[in-house]
């Protein structure tokens, strides 16, 4: 006896960069997929979808996350911040600006999940020692810049803050 599987849709309803967004998904969706291919976030980078390289990080109720791990339909009811939802009234992140500032990203690829993660150390440890950003940083990966100049930025982001 054949038996078929019908892909069932799910509604979920999410808070991306501050708005509250509705949409039908299929179960396995991957969170990342949704905020690229629904919402148009193109932002958030699609690197490996193994969880390896970190491109794909976010903030999903407040802690970071890699989008690439989590089912859209686990999202539901979630707060989610990603790269775009960073600046406000125009005004670049503190981490946004210490990329450009200290020439952080070459081709820009890991940039958007680097800016995530460096956000969210910053957020829960504002004054990070340089081991304690590197360790932060541990699951993102570029293959550009050797991080130097990504640590730097960071350290820069953590000084502008304070003022």
């Amino acid at each position: 006896m054949e038996q078929t599987m019908k892909d069932e849709t799910r509604t979920i309803a999410v808070t991306v960069n501050g708005t509250k967004r509705q949409a039908e998904v299929e179960p396995r969706e991957l969170l990342v997929y949704f905020l690229r291919d629904h919402l148009g976030l193109t932002g958030t980078h699609v690197g490996c979808d193994t969880s390896q390289c970190g491109a794909c990080t976010i903030l999903l109720d407040g802690r970071s996350v890699k989008s690439c791990t989590i089912l859209a339909v686990q999202a539901d009811g979630a707060e989610i911040t990603t790269v775009e939802g960073l600046a406000r009234e125009g005004a670049l992140h503190p981490v946004q600006e210490g990329f450009g500032e200290k020439h952080g990203l070459q081709c820009g690829y890991c940039t958007p999940g680097m800016i995530m993660s460096a956000v969210y150390l910053l957020k829960s440890n504002p004054r990070p020692s340089e081991e304690e950003i590197r360790r932060a940083l541990e699951g993102n990966l570029c293959r550009c810049t050797g991080y130097v100049n990504i640590i730097e930025a960071v350290k820069w982001a953590a000084a502008a803050s304070k003022k």
